[in-house]
């Protein structure tokens, strides 16, 4: 493992380092902040949403101030993460899958042979359903602006599915080139869901490859395609059922769930979940003032120890 310097938005520094977890069919990498001394703590994994990477935890992993092992990791097709062959897409259910085997793999030594899980957004829907399947591997769990994956009323099926393979059928075609990575910063504070200066530049600093005497994205170009399928509410609800882990659900008041309609039909479905409402937005776990959700996830996962 190599230690790696940040530079938070803060003006802050922290040590970290890069780790790699090979898969049977795929490496993972992520960054790991080691615990001040020899613990006996549950680890903690944190795990990014759609098209970030494991910088997305920055802010927040320094925030357990060593007291534990916190490793940040990059989903496939992410940050520095293998891609997927060709022919092959970004299925919900693999990344639940590689989650399964990296925790069976490479934390069979944790106490108990259990992680905490913190995901964001994609990272709390694929954290959330690896607690149903696998609950006895999960000791707490959080969801910072995710609850449960995207659903699809059933009479959509076929026209998801349409769309998908056509894409999938037309490729992605040719990647943007940037002549500097500030270029690429720029462009991803106006993404879809904005950022500030500060965490665009966090983000993008694991996102870019060199190309010629340019930048493009490291991502999958895969990742923006749409979903061959997807659930139905009552799917979700089906799932989300299942889960007996304890669970935190930290809202952010200007976050993408905030008005959904099926919120309090999902957080009823989880039998031990508690709902904490942060300010700020989507990304409130690295963008602005981050105290708020410092305190609810710290709060919450050293409560049981």
């Amino acid at each position: 493992m190599n230690d790696t310097l940040l530079e938070t938005p803060s003006d802050t520094t922290t040590s970290c380092q890069e780790i790699n977890w090979p898969l049977k069919h795929i490496d993972l990498a992520g960054l790991h902040w080691p615990a001040a001394t020899v613990t006996r703590s549950c680890p903690v994994l944190m795990v990014h949403g759609w098209l970030d990477n494991a910088l997305s935890f920055a802010r927040l992993a320094p925030a357990f101030e060593g007291a534990r092992d916190i490793y940040s990791l990059d989903l496939a097709g992410h940050g520095h993460s293998g891609h997927r062959p060709p022919g092959q897409g970004y299925l919900l259910m693999d990344y639940v899958s590689d989650l399964a085997e990296l925790v069976e793999t490479h934390f069979r030594g944790a106490p108990r042979g259990q992680v905490d899980l913190v995901g964001h957004s994609l990272g709390g829907i694929v954290s959330v359903l690896y607690a149903a399947a696998f609950p006895e591997r999960v000791r707490r769990l959080v969801m910072i602006d995710s609850l449960g994956p995207i659903s699809r009323k059933p009479e959509e099926v076929i026209g998801q599915m349409r769309k998908a393979i056509t894409k999938r059928m037309a490729g992605s075609g040719k990647p943007v080139v940037y002549p500097d990575i500030g270029a690429a910063a720029k462009a991803r504070e106006g993404g879809m869901i904005p950022l500030s200066p500060d965490a665009a530049r966090m983000l993008v600093a694991r996102s870019m490859k060199q190309s010629g005497e340019g930048f493009m994205w490291r991502a999958d170009p895969r990742l923006r395609h749409p979903s061959m399928i997807m659930m139905d509410e009552a799917q979700v609800a089906a799932c989300l059922k299942k889960v007996t882990t304890p669970t935190r659900f930290l809202r952010a008041e200007k976050g993408l769930l905030a008005s959904r309609p099926e919120l309090n039909s999902r957080t009823n479905a989880i039998a031990d979940l508690d709902l904490v409402t942060v300010p700020g937005g989507h990304h409130c776990h690295l963008d602005g003032d981050i105290g708020p959700v410092v305190d609810a996830v710290r709060g919450f996962l050293d409560d049981a120890e």
